[in-house]
C-alpha cells in the first residue's frame, strides 16, 4: 500500500522540484497540516493565525487540535494575510515571555502562523519570516496552491519550519487526492513518515510506539504523481499562458480587477480569479450557457463555527474580496477557443 517505490519518489520529486530536503506524502494537504500542528504541540486554547480568506481547510486544521484560529484581514490587492494588520496585531495586543508571545487577556501561546499562497500568489514571506523570528512564531505554509510559485527565486514551501503541498483533483497537479509536507529538518521529517504510517515501530510485531494516524499516501497515487510531476513545467507554461490570455482580454472590461501580484513573485497563475461589482450577473451568465465558475471563498470569520472566533482587521477588506469575485475556468488543456468564449460571456455582461 504505501511501502511501495513510487511513494518514496514522489516525495523525493515534490521535495527536489521545491528546493527543499524532505518530503512526506500523505493522504491529502489538510491531512498535512493537521499532522504539522500535532507535532507542534499545538493543543486545546493554543492560538493560531490565519488568513481570513482561505480554503477552510486551513482553519479545520487547527480546529483539529482544538486551538483557537485567529483570523487576519487580507490586503485589499493582493488578497494574501495583511502583514500590516499582523504586525500591528503582534505588538498592541500581544506579549512576549520566556519565548512565547501571547494574546493579552487570554494568557494563551500563538503557537503558529499558516500563511496561505492564495490561488498561487505569495505574500512578502521574507517580511513574514522576520516578523515571526521576533515573536518566537512557528511558520507552516499552507502551499496547497503554489507548486510551482516563487518569492525571489525561492519556491513557496521553503520558508516555513514544515509546508504542506494539495494534489486534490483541482490543483496544478493531482493524485487524485494527495498531499506532501516538506521540511528541512531531518528530524522532523522522519517523525513525520513515522505518524502518517500509524506510529508503526516494527511491522513484523505491530508494535506502536505512540498514537500515529492512517495518513499515508498509497504507492498507485504516488505512480500518479510520479507522471504529474515529469508534465509539471508544461502545465506551469500553459497556466501562464492562460492567465496572460484572461488578463489581456478582460483588462479595461467595465470594472474588472485582477489581483495584484508582486513584482519578487512569479506564481503559478493556478486559478484565475478576477473581480466585479457585477459578480452575481457575471456568475449567472455564465452558469446560463454551460460555463462553470464558482465565487470566492467565504471569509472565515462569516462561518458558523467561526463567528466567535478573533477577527483582526480594521476595514474587512475580505467582505469585500469575497463579495466581488469569482473563479473562471482555468484547466492546462483549455483551447484558446474555449477561453475566448469565456471572455466573450464576460464582456457581454458590461
Amino acid at each position: 500500500s504505501s511501502a511501495g517505490a513510487y511513494v518514496t519518489q514522489f516525495e523525493q520529486m515534490v521535495a527536489d522540484f521545491a528546493g527543499v530536503k524532505y518530503g512526506i506524502a500523505c493522504v491529502n494537504g489538510t491531512s498535512g497540516l493537521h499532522l504539522t500542528m500535532h507535532m507542534h504541540d499545538v493543543k486545546l486554547g493554543d492560538r493560531l493565525l490565519v488568513p481570513n480568506i482561505t480554503f477552510i481547510a486551513s482553519a479545520n486544521a487547527a480546529s483539529y487540535t482544538f486551538a483557537d484560529p485567529i483570523f487576519v484581514d487580507v490586503d485589499p490587492q493582493t488578497w494574501q494575510m495583511d502583514l500590516d494588520l499582523l504586525e500591528n496585531f503582534l505588538k498592541n495586543d500581544c506579549e512576549t515571555r520566556n519565548g512565547l508571545t501571547y494574546e493579552k487577556g487570554t494568557d494563551k501561546p500563538i503557537k503558529a502562523i499558516m500563511p496561505v499562497h492564495v490561488l498561487g500568489n505569495i505574500c512578502d514571506m521574507p517580511r513574514l519570516v522576520e516578523i515571526c523570528d521576533k515573536h518566537h512564531i512557528i511558520i507552516i505554509e499552507d502551499a496547497s496552491e503554489s507548486l510551482g510559485s516563487y518569492y525571489n527565486g525561492k519556491h513557496s514551501g521553503g520558508f516555513g519550519k514544515m509546508s504542506v503541498f494539495s494534489f486534490n483533483g483541482n490543483k496544478i497537479i493531482t493524485t487524485g487526492g494527495g498531499g506532501v509536507i516538506v521540511t528541512d529538518d531531518e528530524a522532523l521529517a522522519k517523525r513525520a513518515k513515522h505518524l502518517t504510517t500509524q506510529a508503526k515501530a516494527d511491522p513484523n510485531t505491530y508494535y506502536h510506539d505512540e498514537i500515529g494516524f492512517n495518513y499515508r499516501l498509497v504507492n498507485i497515487l504516488a505512480a500518479v504523481g510520479v507522471a504529474q510531476m515529469e508534465q509539471l513545467p508544461d502545465f506551469i507554461k500553459r497556466k501562464k499562458i492562460m492567465d496572460a490570455y484572461y488578463r489581456q482580454h478582460l483588462s479595461g472590461v467595465g470594472d474588472i480587477r485582477f489581483q495584484k501580484v508582486e513584482k519578487e513573485v512569479d506564481p503559478n497563475c493556478w486559478l484565475f480569479t478576477f473581480s466585479s461589482t457585477r459578480q452575481a450577473e457575471i456568475l449567472q451568465k455564465l452558469q446560463a450557457e454551460k460555463v462553470i465558475a464558482r465565487p470566492f471563498w467565504m471569509p472565515m470569520n462569516q462561518l458558523p463555527m467561526f463567528t466567535e472566533k478573533r477577527y483582526v482587521s480594521k476595514d474587512d477588506h475580505s467582505r469585500k474580496v469575497h463579495a466581488e469575485s469569482l473563479s473562471i475556468p482555468s484547466s492546462v488543456n483549455l483551447e484558446e477557443a474555449q477561453m475566448a468564449e469565456v471572455v466573450r460571456i464576460v464582456r457581454s455582461c458590461f
